[in-house]
């Protein structure tokens, strides 16, 4: 194994193997630990799949497991996992952060739309919507479309949030429906009001100086270049991509 690209550890690859699909027809899956080394090589790198290098093996190997898993939602399937092990955590953060899309990142069927591709004040952007603990660990993720309000895509993520005390939001998730919605799960939201609010709601800006890991998160996806920029046409591989950049650098 070359020292110049990526590899699964063999502790990393123990934790992981469990969660791989084990329903296999036919002939046999080539090793899992160097196709999946090699797709996250890609997605590191940024560059296209065809110029993977050769010690991952054939590129289209890559690429169609790639693919055909994301399409199943095993990706998906085994973030979700890695990241609920551990239970609830004691704070959730949402946030997110904006993607340009990359001109071969047209043509998804549906239309942009449907493929979470927007227009912005930076262009045709995708939207990458997140819950992370206090320690800056992902524990679920959104895509939408770059001109989509943060309150509105929040809404929809915060049905997945997982049991917790508190949650720490910016501005943009100033809302009575968000408030509401934190409230009915238990939780006590930690947003700071907005300047035209009439009625301040209670605000703890010392609890609030924790929210920046969210943040430092998000820097840490755009380490891999193919997350950084969306060159996928397909939301459900770009979703894909960003979960398994989710679970190296946090959850393995």
């Amino acid at each position: 194994m070359s020292r110049d690209y990526f590899w699964l550890t063999k502790d990393q690859f123990a934790r992981l193997k469990p969660l791989l699909p084990n329903d296999t027809r036919g002939k046999p899956r080539v090793d899992d630990r160097r196709i999946i080394s090699g797709i996250i090589q890609v997605l590191k790198s940024g560059g296209r799949w065809i110029d993977a290098p050769e010690v991952y093996g054939p590129r289209k190997t890559l690429y169609n497991r790639f693919v055909r898993w994301a399409a199943k939602g095993v990706w998906a399937d085994i973030f979700q996992a890695l990241a609920t092990a551990g239970g609830p955590p004691a704070q959730v953060l949402i946030d997110s952060s904006a993607v340009k899309a990359h001109r071969c990142a047209s043509g998804g069927k549906g239309g942009k739309h449907q493929q979470a591709i927007g227009r912005s004040r930076g262009g045709r952007t995708t939207k990458i919507h997140a819950l992370t603990d206090a320690e800056c660990r992902p524990v679920a993720f959104l895509l939408t479309g770059g001109q989509i309000a943060d309150c509105t895509a929040g809404a929809v993520l915060l049905e997945e949030m997982p049991r917790s005390a508190i949650l720490h939001g910016d501005k943009g998730y100033d809302s009575d429906a968000i408030r509401r919605q934190v409230e009915g799960k238990g939780a006590m939201p930690n947003i700071p009001p907005k300047a035209n609010r009439g009625w301040k709601n209670c605000f703890s800006p010392v609890l609030y100086r924790s929210r920046n890991a969210i943040e430092r998160m998000f820097c840490r996806l755009k380490d891999f270049r193919r997350i950084a920029t969306r060159y996928d046409r397909l939301a459900i591989n770009f979703l894909a991509a960003v979960c398994i950049a989710a679970a190296v650098s946090y959850w393995l």
